[in-house]
């Protein structure tokens, strides 16, 4: 059986609408086998919360992630890939 290649990515979220938040966390839940970690800030005084999500998972499943997050009002996300070679 062969491996599947993964990459080791970092995806920042930026949650402005706190409606939005049960969905996001749906699509997280929904990866939660391939991350690694995960560290939320509140930034209250301007009510926005700033996630980032550390991944270790085949390129595929990190960009259709990126792009589900990226589609819900309110959120943004960017993805920065590790220059490491697959795993």
């Amino acid at each position: 059986m062969e491996t599947e290649h993964t990459k080791l990515a970092v995806i920042a979220i930026v949650v402005e609408q706190e409606s939005s938040v049960r969905q996001l966390n749906e699509l997280l839940h929904g990866c939660s086998s391939y991350i690694i970690g995960r560290m939320g800030i509140p930034c209250r005084q301007r009510g926005v919360s700033l996630i980032s999500v550390a991944m270790d998972a085949p390129a595929d499943v990190i960009s259709s992630l990126s792009g589900k997050l990226g589609r819900i009002s309110g959120v943004s996300a960017k993805v920065a890939y590790s220059k490491l070679p697959e795993h």
